[in-house]
């Protein structure tokens, strides 16, 4: 298998499975002891400075950041489908909603969280309420963000909501449920949660 992800269930890599199981491409998850410290290691150092996961390689390809995956393996593996081609006017859609998940609603979150003080208009992030309105903007009145066509889009914003609903770091609005219970029944989906549950269950994971 050329495709390696370094991966712990409880990291971003464990979205990147999900991204995996879409695409349908072979792959190998090769666990990082995070308690350990392993993610600081000179091997993974060399893979990503910043020391944290998700890592994938390709073959001598080195891609870090989950939506940079997520992006990375859609175009590769599936462009044209769960990728829209660089000529579809659903691309510019496509790259707003999937770049959206990183740079607004995760810093976001946790600005509203920490309860950090900043100036609206200085933050990439902007305001909490219309962050929320935004994602609601985002799946209003459509099964997904392309509307019937299913993306990596939704793999990227979609996983990302579910975390952060889930940690309750974003309220559950009725909108944000509806769009992840239709996630939630997708088959890669399922598959990926059963391969974070086995890694956990064999690693002896729990959270805290």
């Amino acid at each position: 298998m050329s495709i390696v992800l370094y991966h712990h269930p409880f990291s971003r890599a464990a979205n990147v499975v999900w991204m995996l199981e879409e695409v349908g491409v072979p792959y190998e998850l090769r666990f990082v002891d995070l308690m350990k410290g392993t993610q600081k290691s000179a091997e993974l150092l060399s893979l990503n400075p910043m020391g944290k996961l998700p890592i994938l390689t390709d073959g001598d390809v080195v891609v870090t950041e989950s939506a940079a995956i997520g992006l990375y393996l859609a175009d590769r593996h599936s462009y044209g489908t769960l990728a829209p081609k660089a000529d579809d006017p659903k691309r510019g859609a496509y790259l707003r909603w999937s770049l959206f998940a990183p740079s607004v609603i995760e810093p976001g979150a946790m600005a509203k969280g920490a309860g950090w003080t900043y100036k609206e208009g200085q933050a990439g992030w902007g305001a909490h309420d219309a962050m929320l309105a935004s994602i609601e903007s985002a799946i209003a009145g459509k099964e997904w963000v392309l509307g019937d066509s299913f993306s990596m889009a939704d793999v990227i914003l979609g996983g990302t909501l579910r975390f952060m609903v889930g940690f309750k770091m974003i309220e559950a609005r009725p909108s944000f449920s509806a769009y992840m219970d239709r996630i939630g029944a997708r088959p890669a989906l399922v598959r990926a949660e059963a391969k974070n549950a086995a890694i956990r269950e064999e690693h002896g994971l729990t959270r805290r």
